[in-house]
């Protein structure tokens, strides 16, 4: 009969490494049918001759939703006497893991029990379980050599099977081998492997058979791979760990065609902002990452570190590289582009988590010290290092959910104790005097029935204003299951905005709000609405003032009145009218139209 290719897969990466093995495996004209383990009946595991898995490790070590039956049907077997160890005596297999090396010990936990399993109904292991970590920039590299290893051993064991060679091939998995991936080897000696040792031939580095010895100095966080895949997303890489990218709302207020939802919500100049963060490494894998997961992660600095001024040198140097690229583009005036070389804010959001950078106050000093303003987002694992930051222009943190069980499906954290976290981190928050936000992107069909349990989640921390924020939609990925039906309208965002207003009985109301962006904002109305007026911008240059005398200041401080376009319900919904807002034609080769906001 035909082989089988399972995919155990919850976010698709498996699915789409077990269609590109397929394709492979035909290729080579070896027979292969593609099954999801849904619709797969375990019971007619015993007829197979040859079947493939590719699994991906979920949810504390567990087998995704559409492998779980079939992964605890194997389980059930092996621990089984009356079903015995030769039920599988027929079937050759291979396995390949997708996992995270973040999550520690189940790491590849489903891959390894699946052969362990497998092995132990009497099934022949055709070669070492292959493992794949989605965040080292090396699974495609890993899962070519298993392939490459799969393959040889198919071609072999048909065309010689009659001869025993096939047996001779998989007898080769009962041997002790050395898998580099294994962290938690008894001999730490770091000796290499005497190659005469291993039957006179060399161990396959394709497989990860190779023993490498241990260096006692730290790695660089931006592996060459994820270098080159940052990279070819527009993002220019300063030293061993952070990163700058020009916005697009940057380029637009460049060009005069509006600015971001800070700029309506807060007076920033979009044209004059640096995006940019001292930390690519992330502690959560959120189904909305705009980055796809090409960042790393991790649960603590564990990396190389760079000085903070070269970082802050390094990314303004690049960003001003950026601007000057705009240059001659229509609508960029020399007057905007000059000022455009002069950042006077940063915001250090742009992917991975900013605050797990150990010299963060330093960095954060070298800005202020430039009279660079810093919105600094945290991802809400890190309460102590929210507690011991210095006065931040504006700290936000991310409410991406208001339960235990939908902040671990949205964010997938690699902490155990991640709610906890997230709660300390909304205490933290409370401790600040200065400015703070609570970020909430919605999510259609994940978070947004969440009314009441986000309302819950505002006395914790006393958040000075509330964002509230469409998801965007960034394209498909192997990694997220988003789709344009998980998008919120506007219309959808000013509803359940409009709603945890009322539900606050006024102590929070609907401020601002930036159509353009599907964002609103709720600010709090004992300290930012004086007789009937909005002060939600700031008054940056009070801000910096405040920073050098050294004394203690509130957010009240340095608050600054909010302009008739910017507040919730004017007409142009946070257009600024002094902007160009540029209109296309819905036809194949658009004209863009200027008109006056």
């Amino acid at each position: 009969s035909r082989g089988k290719i399972f995919f155990i897969s919850e976010t698709g990466t498996s699915k789409v490494l077990a269609q590109r093995l397929h394709e492979l495996c035909a290729s080579n004209d070896i027979a292969f049918d593609l099954v999801d383990p849904r619709d797969y009946e375990p019971e007619d595991l015993p007829k197979e001759n040859l079947v493939l898995f590719i699994a991906s490790t979920w949810d504390g070590g567990k087998p995704p939703q559409n492998g779980e039956f079939l992964v605890n049907w194997l389980s059930e077997s092996a621990e089984d006497f009356r079903v015995g160890s030769l039920l599988l005596s027929e079937c050759k297999f291979a396995v390949f893991g997708v996992g995270s090396r973040a999550y520690g010990e189940s790491y590849n936990a489903v891959a390894k029990e699946l052969s362990s399993r497998m092995v132990g109904l009497g099934g022949v292991e055709m070669i070492p379980v292959g493992e794949g970590d989605v965040d080292d920039g090396e699974l495609d590299r890993a899962f070519q050599d298993w392939c490459a290893g799969v393959i040889r051993f198919l071609k072999v064991g048909s065309a010689h099977e009659k001869d025993g060679v096939a047996q001779n091939v998989a007898a080769e998995s009962d041997h002790e081998y050395i898998d580099s991936t294994d962290d938690e080897e008894e001999d730490n000696s770091g000796d290499i492997v005497d190659l005469e040792d291993i039957a006179g031939k060399a161990p396959s580095r394709r497989n990860g058979l190779v023993k490498v010895p241990k260096g006692d100095g730290k790695k660089e966080m931006v592996t060459p791979v994820i270098r080159a895949s940052l990279t070819k997303q527009g993002y220019k890489i300063i030293g061993s760990h952070s990163g700058v990218k020009i916005c697009r709302w940057t380029k637009s207020q460049l060009r005069g065609r509006g600015g971001c939802y800070k700029h309506s919500f807060y007076g920033i100049e979009s044209h004059r902002c640096m995006e940019t963060t001292p930390s690519l490494a992330c502690a959560n894998k959120c189904v909305f990452c705009w980055r796809h997961h090409t960042n790393p992660v991790g649960k603590s600095w564990q990396w190389k570190m760079d000085d903070p001024k070269e970082i802050v040198k390094g990314a303004l140097d690049l960003h001003t590289k950026m601007i000057k690229q705009m240059k001659g583009v229509p609508g960029v005036t020399p007057e905007k582009l000059q000022e455009g070389l002069t950042p006077r804010h940063c915001a250090l959001s742009l992917v991975g988590e900013p605050i797990m950078y150990p010299e963060i106050n330093a960095l954060v000093d070298e800005l202020h010290g430039r009279r660079i303003s810093t919105f600094l987002v945290t991802n809400a694992q890190f309460p102590e290092k929210i507690l011991m930051m210095k006065p931040i222009t504006q700290l936000y943190v991310s409410v991406d959910a208001a339960t235990k069980e939908s902040l671990k499906a949205i964010d997938r954290p690699l902490f155990a104790d991640f709610w906890e976290r997230f709660i300390d981190s909304l205490k933290a928050l409370d401790e600040k005097q200065q400015r703070t936000v609570y970020r909430l992107t919605l999510v259609k069909g994940w978070n947004t029935e969440e009314l009441d349990a986000y309302f819950n989640l505002f006395s914790i921390g006393k958040p000075d204003f509330i964002e509230i924020k469409g998801v965007t939609y960034c394209g498909s990925s192997a990694t997220s299951k988003l789709t344009m039906e998980n998008v919120p309208w506007h219309a959808d965002v000013k509803s359940f905005s409009e709603a945890l207003s009322l539900k606050s009985n006024g102590e929070y109301e609907v401020a601002c709000e930036h159509a353009h962006s599907c964002c609103v904002l709720l600010g709090r109305t004992e300290k930012f609405k004086v007789n009937g007026k909005w002060f939600t911008w700031i008054d940056y240059e009070k801000f910096h003032d405040l920073v050098a005398s050294g004394e203690p200041f509130t957010s009240t401080d340095y608050m600054a009145p909010t302009p008739s376009w910017a507040v919730y319900g004017a007409e142009e919904g946070g257009f600024d009218p002094e902007q160009l807002r540029y209109k296309k034609e819905r036809h194949h080769h658009p004209k863009p139209q200027a008109v006056l906001a």
